[in-house]
């Protein structure tokens, strides 16, 4: 009974901190910056975008998501 506390504890830490993340990443259409004719690929930051704080939040999103199906899984196995 404890052990199913403390996951649904982190479950929520977890939930609210992708809910975070993905709010905060910036959208990935180009909006009214394809009318000038500069697209996002022609800049430094989009060809290192793994490096930069947008790609450490992509990074961190998925692996919170992962998170969260497991301990979805978890919590509805303890259930029992």
């Amino acid at each position: 009974m404890v052990i199913r506390t403390i996951i649904t504890i982190v479950f929520i830490i977890v939930c609210v901190a992708m809910s975070a993340l993905v709010l905060m990443q910036e959208g990935k259409s180009d909006g009214l910056g394809a009318i000038s004719g500069t697209t996002s690929s022609d800049t430094y930051w989009s060809k290192n975008k793994g490096r930069s704080m947008e790609g450490v939040m992509i990074k961190l999103t998925a692996i919170l998501s992962a998170a969260f199906i497991v301990l979805a899984l978890v919590l509805n196995l303890t259930m029992f």
